[in-house]
């Protein structure tokens, strides 16, 4: 079934579906996944819906298109404040969310990841807590996300083919011992499920047109409308959550595609808004009831806020690479993705080739730069080669998403304000990295190579964190709120820690076992 045509719809007044807030990764998976169960479900999308035909091969145009471009502030030491100050984190306000624009690199998390308090132990700075799940308890779970996605060197499907840009970081790799392949990616290597294989046309960033990438716009979204069971609202962007004098939440109240406040009544509202929006609008719906916020008896709602150790590493070459060739990010070394503290840190990160076109590389290769030095890397563009760095970045009380009172949105909503602070640990994984990057580069004869500070990224993480203990966190292993019964988290921002992977698949995967599990609980009436 097509999302363009006509769907079921609920009443505002029906009291017993689902609301679900936010249509990416954790909340589109969500909802099909109750839809199939017949739980009826309301999915509220504050973005556009957009046709794979819509999608922009132009990387100004098609982020104007999709990304969440509403004010939001910035605070702290890293360098996104100075840099981006008005968007620290770049994702996607549409119908399917930032699983638009992610790059498909699907990865599962380690099983010392979900230890990482046990396992790094106490470092001064950071608030780290095990996961109250392990390895083993979303096992079958990540198997199912493989399938349902189509990741490449899982279920028989095979590696997407290497562009230049991969053969050159795979020739260094090799050369100083790494191992390195076109990874495990969510993007069709051959036609699978009705869709086509990837066509290598380089703008993974800016929607696939040929839906060979994954994304619940065209997969989930329409297959939980087809049971009859989902409504999709697209551009009705969420104001606040509602309560009931028992301190349940009872309603949605949000603003439509014309401005007008609507109130969906709700028998469970589940929260998936990214990991910065989720935040605000549980400390948008404080009450005389919850006068801190929805969730927040802890004050733990906003906190450890993480974002991965990032950074990139371009290098130029002799004869042209053009690496934007080809898919964005398939070619990845995991060697250092380990927990090794005699390099001066702890946890680890992976290394993944990536390319930005002309345009972006001259915002994102060093923001604010010019000049002599700027403009000459500029014209090597054609010969460059590049990687992304990403890894564990330690949660910290007060990274933090927090209301600012005094900038409001189109609808007069505090925004959000984004304070971050490097820890001692992240800066010294990212020079470790910077080392590695240049090292695999120069190996294979590398002109020069340049090092690329942190861009807007798609990895937000906690603020919403999962805990065994009430005190430490905002849910349960389940997404389930500590304080309110019948409200989840159902997006990264319940992730305990960041591990050093990019974090769709779990996310896919701990949709995947929340709707199990709140399936079960709705049958048995215990929510």
């Amino acid at each position: 079934m097509s999302l363009t045509e006509k769907q079921k719809t609920f009443s505002h007044d029906d009291d017993n579906v689902v609301v679900i807030i936010g249509s990416g990764a954790g909340g589109g998976t969500l909802a099909n996944e109750l839809a199939q169960q017949g739980i009826d479900t309301v999915v509220l999308e504050a973005g556009a819906l957009h046709t794979t035909a819509d999608f922009l091969a132009d990387e100004w145009a098609s982020f104007n298109q999709l990304a969440w471009l509403d004010p939001r502030t910035t605070s702290g030491s890293f360098r996104l404040a100075r840099d981006f100050s008005g968007l620290p984190a770049w994702i996607v306000k549409a119908v399917g969310g930032t699983t638009i624009h992610w790059a498909g690199a699907s990865l599962r998390l380690q099983p010392h990841e979900f230890k990482a308090r046990t396992t790094y132990g106490d470092i001064k700075g950071a608030n780290l807590l095990d996961w109250p799940i392990s390895y083993d308890d979303l096992e079958a779970y990540y198997a199912n996300a493989e399938d349902r996605m189509g990741v490449t060197r899982t279920n028989g499907i095979g590696g997407l083919p290497g562009n230049n840009n991969f053969k050159v970081m795979h020739a260094g790799a090799q050369k100083l011992g790494y191992n390195c392949n076109t990874g495990h990616m969510a993007i069709n290597s051959a036609p699978r499920k009705g869709r086509l294989s990837c066509q290598q046309r380089g703008f993974c960033f800016q929607g696939c047109r040929f839906g060979a990438k994954w994304s619940t716009l065209y997969t989930d979204l329409p297959e939980g409308i087809a049971t009859g069971h989902m409504e999709l609202r697209a551009e009705s962007h969420v104001a606040r959550i509602e309560h009931d004098k028992k301190g349940r939440v009872n309603a949605v109240v949000y603003f439509d595609s014309d401005g007008k406040e609507q109130r969906q009544k709700a028998r469970v509202v589940a929260v998936a808004g990214n990991s910065i929006e989720t935040p605000r609008l549980l400390l948008n719906s404080a009450s005389s009831m919850f006068p801190d916020g929805l969730a927040n008896r802890s004050g733990q709602v906003g906190r450890n806020y993480m974002r991965h150790m990032t950074g990139s590493v371009y290098a130029t070459f002799e004869k042209p690479v053009h690496m934007y060739r080809g898919t964005t990010m398939a070619g990845i070394i995991r060697d250092e993705a380990h927990n090794d503290p005699s390099r001066g840190f702890v946890a680890g990160y992976e290394m993944e080739t990536l390319s930005l076109g002309l345009p972006f590389m001259a915002a994102f290769l060093n923001p604010g730069a010019w000049g002599r030095e700027f403009t000459h890397s500029m014209d090597q563009y054609a010969h460059m080669a590049g990687m992304w760095l990403v890894g564990e970045d330690m949660p910290r009380e007060s990274n933090r998403i927090t209301l600012n009172p005094d900038i409001k949105d189109a609808h007069g909503m505090p925004v959000a304000n984004v304070h971050y602070d490097d820890h001692d640990n992240d800066l010294a994984m990212r020079e470790h990295a910077f080392g590695r990057g240049e090292a695999i580069y120069n190996a294979v004869g590398a002109l020069e190579t340049i090092r690329t500070p942190p861009y807007p990224s798609t990895h937000n993480l906690g603020s919403c964190r999962m805990s065994a203990r009430a005190e430490d966190g905002v849910c349960n292993s389940v997404g389930q709120s500590h304080d309110i019964p019948n409200l989840f988290i159902s997006d990264g921002s319940q992730f305990t820690t960041s591990a050093a992977e990019n974090p769709t698949l779990t996310i896919v995967a701990l949709a995947v076992r929340q709707a199990e599990n709140l399936g079960r609980m709705l049958k048995q009436g215990t929510v």
